[in-house]
């Protein structure tokens, strides 16, 4: 079973519990025992800033240290492709809309994001045949209309937790040993009472962050076992659409990867034609190795074939975004077979003092998903809270 086929099936059957934790906790817990304590937040991508929000909203003093000179990290967008954002990492609304009041938690502000849901006369193609885009998996999925993710958390999230991120902020060690935490970065010291990890696990696979101590011997066999998918996205623009709403390739060995090509023009108020392309696991190896100039003439040659030379004599424009070389993540999302017991020793935290949240650190399924980052940076607040 793929991934957004079971998610269709919970959907179906009404369980929105495998999404997301307890939400009632940040409502029912006092925060006074916190109230003169620190937070440090390392990492400014969906989890981070969602961490951010909620301390904010208690009243807890806190800090952001990301790594990069921006925030958002894998819901990175093009702002000046054509007429609408270009989402280069996350694209997709998994789940239904509530996330968006989940994650804000006040009734007084109202989400005017705008979300569209496949059309039942929408079809795909799978392998050779041809199919309707709830049985090519697509059932619950939304697309966003004149934005993004991105948009959603600097419309929602991002001004209240903006003044308190500092970029540039490569972490170096983390030592835990005694009553206050001393975080290490190559531009000083930062001193917390708890620190929410939100690190792409890649960097934390590289061994590039010292502890002490040494984290538990089952968090290192976590980072040892799990695999993180290598990530691409290219966005072509078309004089015209040849195309249907998705081409989905399956890929061997199973369970190895993913290829789709989609129409990412899906939903949106424009006119223009752009095909987007994704590709994670084994099938990125061919387009990884590529220079951009090879790797257009490789997609275009590969969708000539299939539409009688259409793509290359309506062909534009293009843009690439290759997550596996992207500084400070270095990879795509955890692949959608990882181990249930790997994902959970991933987001355990460790003595009361330190906690991970992100897609790679949840307790939903789905976790290359922005939805169950979200939830997991709510959980972070609530084990500190408990």
């Amino acid at each position: 079973m793929r991934r957004k086929e079971f998610i269709k099936i919970c959907s179906l059957l009404g369980i929105s519990s495998v999404f997301h934790p307890t939400l009632s906790a940040l409502n029912q817990i006092e925060s006074s025992n916190l109230n003169n304590s620190k937070v440090l937040i390392i990492g400014a991508g969906a989890a981070g800033l969602t961490a951010a929000y909620k301390l904010s909203q208690l009243g807890i003093d806190f800090q952001i240290l990301e790594a990069s000179s921006t925030y958002g990290g894998r819901m990175k967008i093009a702002k000046d492709f054509v007429d609408f954002p270009i989402p280069l990492g996350a694209e997709w609304l998994h789940v239904e809309r509530d996330v968006f009041e989940d994650a804000i938690k006040n009734p007084s502000v109202k989400v005017n994001i705008k979300t569209v849901g496949y059309s039942s006369d929408d079809y795909g193609i799978y392998n050779g045949e041809e199919l309707s885009m709830d049985d090519m998996g697509f059932g619950i999925d939304q697309k966003f209309i004149g934005s993004s993710w991105l948009n959603f958390f600097e419309q929602y999230i991002l001004p209240s937790v903006k003044n308190k991120i500092s970029y540039n902020q490569i972490v170096n060690s983390i030592d835990y040993s005694k009553d206050l935490i001393k975080v290490t970065t190559q531009q000083g010291e930062f001193d917390a009472d708890k620190v929410i990890i939100t690190i792409p696990v890649k960097i934390l696979q590289n061994d590039t962050i010292k502890f002490t101590p040494d984290v538990p011997e089952y968090k290192i066999e976590a980072f040892t076992e799990v695999k993180v998918w290598e990530g691409l996205k290219v966005f072509i623009e078309f004089s015209e659409k040849f195309y249907p709403t998705a081409i989905e390739i399956k890929v061997k060995p199973k369970n190895s990867g993913q290829k789709m090509y989609y129409d990412a023009s899906y939903g949106q108020n424009s006119k223009r034609n752009v095909l987007g392309l994704f590709v994670v696991g084994s099938a990125a190896l061919p387009y990884l190795e590529l220079s951009d100039n090879e790797l257009i003439k490789y997609i275009l040659n590969e969708l000539d074939e299939a539409f009688d030379g259409k793509a290359s004599s309506s062909y534009m424009k293009h843009i690439t975004q290759n997550w596996s070389k992207e500084t400070f993540i270095e990879g795509a999302y955890v692949h959608d077979k990882e181990s249930w017991r790997t994902i959970k020793s991933l987001g355990k935290s460790i003595n009361n003092k330190l906690y991970f949240a992100g897609t790679s650190y949840t307790t939903g399924d789905d976790w290359g998903g922005v939805h169950n980052a979200i939830y997991s940076g709510i959980r972070a607040i609530e084990e500190i809270l408990e």
